[in-house]
């Protein structure tokens, strides 16, 4: 009986110091991923990055995103309607994470949209077509042309400047920033400079009406 109680006494503690320990460690990333952004909020945002919504948005969503992960395909429309929603006082800054293979290839068709100011259609096509080009056995990025033909861009120019070197200093730049950032997984989200640790929608949105209420007074 006393080895009993002595077992379920151990298994109890050993429980009781797990849940501290995974709590100290969550804290831990917490103030270690904040930090990483306070101590580079240069790398937040650049030139270059592509915003949807107002520009005199003070509240700002920073997403690192990767064209082939299909958590941000699933985020895409979550992000864009909360955009949407807030009457100016939300923008999203798109910054690129092209872990998956094929990623880069994506993106370069994405800013050769741009140069044609079809961006965010292109955007919304490569994600409805991402489960035909980007397979995780075999992706094949060069389809994604085929559903962006929609957008009324003139694919043959698209096709040369997505070769333009200044798509390069901008794939260049983003995987720079992502590494002092400490983004190891996309989606990643910052909001206002404050990263989003705890991961879901519901928090995502709880981050940007706190940040809302502090910049608007709301």
């Amino acid at each position: 009986m006393n080895k009993k109680i002595w077992v379920i006494g151990t298994a109890v503690l050993l429980i009781g110091a797990f849940f501290v320990g995974a709590v100290l460690y969550a804290d831990k990333t917490k103030q270690q991923a904040a930090k990483l952004a306070q101590d580079h909020r240069e790398a937040l945002v650049r030139p270059h990055s592509p915003v949807y919504g107002s520009e005199a948005a003070k509240v700002a969503i920073v997403e690192f995103l990767d064209p082939a992960c299909e958590t941000c395909r699933a985020f895409y429309p979550i992000v864009k309607s909360l955009v949407d929603a807030s009457f100016g006082q939300v923008k999203l800054v798109v910054r690129y994470a092209p872990f998956h293979q094929g990623s880069e290839q994506a993106v370069r068709i994405l800013e050769a949209a741009r140069m044609q100011n079809k961006y965010w259609q292109a955007m919304e096509a490569t994600f409805a077509s991402q489960p035909i080009w980007a397979p995780h056995d075999a992706p094949q990025p060069a389809l994604i042309w085929d559903h962006i033909q929609t957008t009324g861009i003139d694919i043959a120019k698209a096709k040369a400047d997505m070769n333009d070197p200044r798509t390069a200093s901008i794939l260049a730049q983003d995987v720079a920033d992502l590494k002092l950032l400490g983004v190891t997984q996309t989606p990643g989200f910052f909001v206002n400079g404050k990263p989003l640790v705890e991961f879901g929608p519901n928090q995502l949105k709880a981050l940007i009406d706190q940040e809302v209420r502090a910049a608007y007074g709301k």
